[in-house]
């Protein structure tokens, strides 16, 4: 008799989660949240030039819409803080040296959004990135040195073009969020600088709350 009181149970409980499963379909509605998260980032030189670098983490997080079109497609804009950047470690005149570079940029994603399910969203699109400051940090066995810059030079590019993809995980209001990116552009403005010419890669992992 128990065992048959529990089959019932569990099967009532599999039809009301079901239930709730279609009844909340988020693929056809607005929605407005927020997702905060990390990104591991690490940067490429953009003529295969090579760069001893080592990734770092950085924080993430802002606002997105989501907007749907039809069943199946949406579009998704986001505005995020992002930090990205890396670390670089060698010797000079015998002594051994490490360089952390920690860049802030402002993210906006355009993303086009396919939706198969409501559990699942893929998202891929560009994104413009501008950066607002850049700290390096520079340690030897006798000292640190930390320097922190806000652009105003033009030799530097502060507008990126990026490409991004993703997918993410739909648990009611909760949203699972990974994807990857990559700049279109160096960081070279005008090729006048005497920093080092590179593009910054990233994954971006990210847990967002729906509220709409």
């Amino acid at each position: 008799m128990k065992k048959n009181l529990l089959l019932l149970s569990a099967i009532a409980l599999s039809i009301n989660l079901c239930e709730a499963q279609v009844s909340d379909n988020s693929r056809k509605k607005f929605q407005f949240g927020v997702k905060i998260g990390s990104n591991y980032s690490n940067i490429y030189d953009s003529n295969g030039e090579n760069f001893d670098a080592e990734g770092k983490l950085g924080f993430a997080g802002g606002l997105f819409v989501a907007i749907p079109i039809g069943k199946f497609l949406g579009v998704q804009p986001e505005i995020l803080f992002s930090q990205k950047g890396y670390k670089q470690t060698g010797a000079f005149l015998g002594s051994t040296y490490e360089l952390t570079r920690t860049t802030d940029y402002v993210d906006i994603p355009l993303l086009l959004s396919i939706k198969p399910a409501d559990f699942l969203t893929i998202q891929l699109g560009p994104q413009f990135s501008f950066l607002t400051k850049r700290k390096d940090v520079f340690k030897n066995a006798l000292s640190t040195i930390e320097q922190q810059n806000e652009f105003k030079n033009d030799n530097i590019r502060k507008n990126t073009l990026c490409a991004i993809g993703g997918v993410d995980i739909n648990i009611r209001r909760v949203i699972i969020g990974v994807r990857a990116g990559w700049d279109i552009q160096d960081n070279n403005g005008d090729g006048t600088s005497t920093n080092p010419r590179y593009k910054n890669a990233w994954v971006q992992a990210t847990l967002g709350l729906r509220i709409l």
